[in-house]
């Protein structure tokens, strides 16, 4: 449906093979899906296998995700983490993916230093730049020393690499209470990817309960007790002109004991709620309901 075409949903969130997720996602009407490394590399039939089944799918590749713990290292960490950013980087260029999620870092090994941060991120993105892909740097909420979206963004903005840029994900921002006025300091074009979920309960106030509810229990949204903060932020991007895809980010338990296609259609909801309610989007008309309004 166009009205939803820049939402979409990620691979994480449904169980089952990397073919019936994707058939979920078409089914409920998405076009574009965000990829999960492991969905690829754990493919029954082998990475080339499943890089054919997402060409032939007919669904858009939002991103692939993720590279973790890359800023900041030193020495042999520092070579480990960019041979595994050129894997990364590679798999995602054969699967038709323009942008690669990296989440800040939680290693107790990296620097707090954010010259060293930026450093760090501007030789990523130079590794990408031949692969003509982007890269989205998001701040994790329980990232050791950056944890919210305004100094991922103060991260990037040094870098300053035309293919750096920032991942917004609603969840980072109400689990650290980050205000959304700091939003209007950012280019919007360096917005690279917008991942949104909810959850159940007011306040995730220690990092365990971050981490937790992050990785068991997000909820899609309007689904949890923060749709009219979500809703506002969804908004804001809007208006300062943010034109690029909503991925729903949603790890949940109970989701994975569920049929990916309820669950999809669940994430279809959410999306429509999003795009005619919040964005205010026309909903397209069939096309005999079109024909009779022009005769009319």
């Amino acid at each position: 449906m166009k009205n939803i075409a820049d939402f979409g949903m990620d691979t994480i969130t449904l169980a089952g093979g990397l073919p019936q997720k994707l058939a979920a996602v078409r089914e409920a009407g998405f076009g574009q899906v965000m990829l999960s490394a492991r969905d690829i590399t754990s493919h029954a039939e082998g990475v080339d296998a499943a890089i054919a089944a997402v060409r032939s799918s007919g669904v858009r590749v939002t991103g692939f995700q993720v590279l973790r713990d890359f800023e900041g290292l030193s020495g042999h960490l520092h070579g480990y983490k960019v041979d595994v950013a050129r894997s990364m980087l590679e798999m995602g260029a054969a699967l038709g993916s323009r942008v690669l999620l990296a989440c800040s870092s939680t290693s107790s090994h990296a620097s707090g230093d954010i010259d060293a941060v930026a450093r760090d991120l501007r030789k990523l993105a130079m590794l990408a730049l031949p692969l003509n892909i982007k890269v989205a740097y998001e701040g994790l909420s329980w990232g050791r020393h950056i944890n919210e979206y305004t100094t991922a963004w103060e991260a990037v903005r040094r870098a300053d690499m035309p293919n750096l840029g920032i991942g917004i994900d609603s969840y980072h921002i109400f689990a650290t209470r980050t205000p959304l006025a700091p939003l209007a300091e950012v280019d919007p074009a360096r917005i690279f990817l917008v991942q949104l979920s909810d959850f159940m309960w007011n306040e995730v106030p220690t990092v365990e309960e971050r981490i937790t509810t992050a990785r068991t229990f997000r909820v899609f949204p309007g689904e949890g007790v923060h749709s009219e903060l979500l809703a506002d932020l969804v908004r804001r991007l809007d208006a300062m002109g943010y034109r690029g895809d909503y991925s729903f980010e949603v790890f949940n338990d109970d989701y994975q004991q569920m049929p990916p296609g309820t669950v999809a259609s669940r994430a279809r909801r959410s999306a429509l709620w999003l795009a005619e309610d919040v964005l205010r989007r026309s909903v397209p008309l069939p096309r005999g309901l079109r024909l009779k309004e022009t005769a009319a």
